[in-house]
């Protein structure tokens, strides 16, 4: 297993800390504190009302184990399942669990169990439960459901009527949604139990209250907005992912006639995605013209993403009567008002009328997507889920055929990309054996934490 002028100086006063002292093996006990930004008010992992963040799914691996994992390569390896074979076609599936799992409340994990619980998070999947294991039955086939299994709604858990239980190495003692969640580690876990004896989480922390925490020694773990990073380039301290999270304009409906068509290519072609990332994100991330980051495929540079306001102007003037847009964001994320602005400015240069609206039903919304696994296809048929797009269309398993069912996506214009994000932490350097998943997800069993300050 594995702002303001004061919140500034206090994130570099973190990065130039000095070290505490140090340890050579690994230890057990101690308490992780970490202070995160955003807020989570479910621990059910079918709960589809609070959408998929890596915060989310953070928390979520804590508690909950999957049947299947995937490496840092994106290839299935064994969890709650020890083994799985397809019957020809891929739509027929057999698992066999692992056995002498326990739940937090010392309930067997038993098929049955398993069963109903990823009926829950797919009503579509027909699931037998076996001696030994479940059978899948699918409507189509599919050669990635190992793959799929490994997504978080896909965590096992035994929901009695006040709370979720998971098989994973930790277990919630304290619950207060949306502020605060302390975890305690396992004895009886399956896969080994932490060093850790506790992760506490606090939420909706701003910076300054998070850097003040941090140097005063009350948190190990801090989360940093992207586009504040750049203070700390040098600090072993700081702590990014790949870009593992895709920013994006989605279109209410689908494009209506070919003047639309044009209007929508225009103002792709009017946003500036390189000042974006350099200016807004402070290079947090990168200019994407793909939904899926180029470290995932290796094709992104097939997308282009460079803006040519000459083009828009000239397609602009081909459209008579042009549509006025009007443009949703979340209101509480100060990065995606900053961005909209920047959209709203860039999309008037090429005679385009965008406007703001925080309330009611716009035109296009400005979202922010996490790409929700290392599997590519798995990745793109969940985001384009979570946009609410057509399912893509895989004609094989190649690169080739990923290329091209993104690419159909992306030539629709219901969506354009803007950028892919990176995720942002400080690590004190008490915390050790941190390792970097490329998609952000910590390695939290396996952490332990050095003396120092309490």
């Amino acid at each position: 297993m594995r702002s303001t002028h004061f919140q500034l100086i206090a994130i570099s006063s973190i990065f130039l800390a000095t070290a505490a002292p140090s340890a050579t093996r690994p230890r057990y006990g101690g308490t992780l504190h970490v202070q995160m930004q955003g807020a989570i008010v479910s621990l059910d992992p079918a709960d589809s009302r609070q959408g998929v963040t890596i915060e989310r799914r953070n928390v979520l691996s804590l508690i909950f184990d999957t049947l299947v994992r995937l490496n840092d390569r994106g290839q299935p390896e064994p969890g709650l399942a020890l083994s799985w074979q397809a019957e020809p076609g891929n739509q027929r599936w057999q698992f066999s669990l692992r056995p002498g799992v326990r739940f937090a409340d010392g309930t067997p994990m038993t098929p049955e169990i398993v069963a109903a619980s990823l009926v829950r998070a797919n009503p579509n999947w027909k699931i037998s439960a076996q001696e030994t294991g479940i059978v899948i039955q699918l409507d189509a086939g599919s050669s990635d459901l190992p793959e799929e299994l490994a997504l978080t709604r896909n965590c096992i858990a035994k929901l009695p009527s006040e709370k979720a239980l998971g098989t994973g190495p930790f277990t919630p003692t304290e619950w207060d949604p949306g502020k605060k969640l302390v975890l305690t580690a396992r004895d009886d876990y399956w896969d080994g139990r932490p060093f850790l004896d506790s992760v506490e989480i606090e939420m909706q922390r701003n910076l300054h209250d998070e850097t003040v925490a941090y140097e005063l020694g009350q948190s190990q773990l801090i989360e940093i907005p992207p586009e504040q990073a750049h203070h700390a380039t040098e600090s072993r301290e700081l702590r990014t992912s790949r870009p593992v999270e895709l920013v994006a304009l989605l279109f209410a409906r689908e494009v209506q006639s070919p003047e639309e068509m044009k209007q929508r290519k225009a103002l792709s072609l009017s946003i500036d995605r390189d000042q974006l990332n350099r200016v807004v994100l402070q290079n947090g991330g990168e200019p994407a013209g793909a939904l899926l980051p180029d470290w995932l495929t290796g094709y992104g540079f097939l997308f282009p993403h460079t803006a040519n306001v000459t083009s828009a102007q000239q397609l602009r003037a081909e459209v008579p009567i042009a549509h006025e847009w009007t443009l949703g964001f979340d209101v509480n994320d100060a990065l995606a008002r900053v961005i909209a602005d920047r959209i709203v400015l860039n999309a008037g240069e090429a005679g385009l009328r965008v406007q703001t609206l925080n309330q009611g039903t716009p035109d296009i919304r400005l979202l922010r997507v996490p790409v929700p696994s290392l599997d590519p296809e798995v990745a793109l048929t969940q985001i384009a889920q979570a946009l609410q797009l057509p399912a893509p269309r895989f004609l094989g398993n190649t690169a080739d055929d990923l290329y091209h069912a993104e690419n159909a996506l992306v030539q629709s214009q219901r969506v354009i990309p803007l950028l892919h994000v990176r995720m942002a932490w400080v690590v004190s350097k008490r915390v050790r054996s941190w390792e970097n998943a490329p998609d952000g997800i910590w390695d939290v069993p396996d952490l332990w934490l050095a003396p120092g300050k309490p």
